[in-house]
Order: structure tokens, then sequence, then C-alpha cells
């Protein structure tokens, strides 16, 4: 018997829209094979996936979702071709120029997660002005993860925690989850409720690993390209179809 399932595509949606929650991820899997199928190049696929973004980041705001996370690039796709990885940068860049030129209209903060020394440094600068922008404004947060890996993050935090009780500003015996948190990336973001996987992979692939200790999770086959806002539905019907005890009764 399979630990997780993944969820039929067909499923029809009854979505209580009044009890949505407040942070869902999502791993952005799926491009490179939805190119395939097509017989198109798989930036091609990237691009599909970029543009599939823009929709699924304005319909959350457009419902009410709070914080909206997304594995836009591990630090494991440095592996792939480096045409490949060039045009996922590039993508970035354009939609950051775009997300810049319309953001005090449509007000949508941002925030990176990730080690972002590791971009060229137009993409860096694009990444600051983004969030520089961002800090004026309320309401729907999209966190974007860029050059992020969850074993990453955690060993980052544990190096930070080991300079302060080397410095003598906290005691490595009294070390309180909240002391590790504040050296996370997402430090001050509320955790996943929700994390969502199409393509048909059933896996975290790295992705939020302290976050996700209680989220829900949802897999399907549908490619991420394909993920229209009828799947992100299916998605919130089934977190919803759910009993969240978080250890308890």
């Amino acid at each position: 018997m399979a630990l997780f399932k993944r969820e039929p595509a067909q499923r029809q949606a009854q979505v209580d829209f009044s009890r949505l929650p407040r942070h869902i991820a999502i791993i952005m899997d799926g491009n490179g094979r939805w190119a395939k199928r097509r017989g198109l190049p798989r930036t091609a696929g990237h691009a599909a996936g970029a543009e599939n973004f823009r929709t699924i980041a304005t319909y959350c705001k457009e419902i009410g979702i709070e914080y909206l996370t997304v594995y836009a690039f591990s630090t494991e796709n440095w592996k792939r071709p480096a045409e490949e990885v060039s045009a996922i940068m590039g993508l970035l860049k354009k939609y950051l120029l775009e997300a810049i030129g319309r953001m005090e209209r449509d007000r949508v903060k941002m925030r990176f997660f990730g080690d972002l020394t590791a971009l060229d440094q137009e993409l860096q600068d694009l990444c600051r002005r983004t969030e520089e922008i961002s800090r004026r404004y309320e309401g729907c947060q999209v966190d974007i993860c860029l050059n992020y890996g969850g074993r990453d993050e955690l060993l980052q935090a544990a190096r930070a925690l080991a300079r302060d009780c080397v410095a003598g500003e906290l005691d490595p015996g009294a070390l309180t989850e909240a002391d590790l948190e504040r050296h996370l990336f997402s430090a001050g973001v509320p955790d996943p409720d929700l994390v969502i996987r199409p393509s048909g992979e059933i896996r975290l692939s790295n992705f939020l690993l302290w976050q996700a200790a209680y989220a829900e999770f949802y897999f399907t086959d549908v490619l991420w390209p394909d993920f229209s806002k009828e799947e992100l539905h299916r998605a919130l019907a089934a977190y919803q179809s759910r009993s969240r005890r978080f250890g308890g009764v």
C-alpha cells in the first residue's frame, strides 16, 4: 500500500472559499515532459510553465490565499544542460522585470528563498529590487525558491546557530525550534498548510523539509503547464476533506 497517492484529475471539486489554507506551496514540475510530448524543446516547456505560474499566482491572490511559495530552481538543477539553465534564468529575469513594472498595480509582495549569491549580478539585483518594492505592500505574498535546497537551508541555519553559540549569544543546551527558524530563508513566514506536486512524482525533492512537517500533500499526474485553476480547486477540495490533528486525536 502506497504511503501517498496521486489524485484522479477528473474528480469534481467543491471548494469552500471561506476556509482556504493560509499558505500553499507548489513544486512546479513537469515542464520538460510537457514540451517533449509536443515535440518541443525543453525550454518551451519552461516558458509555458512560467506563464502558468503567473496565472496561478494571480488567481491565488484573487481568492484570498495569503502566501504562495513555489519551487523555481533547486540547488540540484545546476546539473541540467547549460542551455536549459540559461533559458530558465532568462525567463526569471523577464518575469521579474515585468513584475516590477506591474507591482504598483498588482501590489503582490515577493520574497526569495535560497542562496542568491550563485546567480549572476543582474538577477541578484532584480531579486533585491523586487523585495525592496514589496516592503510597501500588504496582502498576498509570493515566495520564489531560487537556488534553494531544504538540506542547504538547514545546514546554513545550523551554521548560524553554531556561530551564535560560540559568540555566547545562545546556550547550546537551551536551543529551541524558534531559534533555528529565525535563521531559515522563510523566517517570519507561516509553515505551508498544503504542498502540491504536479507531474506524477511522489516526493518532496528537497523542498521545505523543515516547514512541511505538518503540511497536507496533494499529488497529481497533471504536468505543471497544464495545472489549471480547476486543478487547483481539486487540490483545495482534497485539503478541505482532511482532518488536521497535528499529532492530537
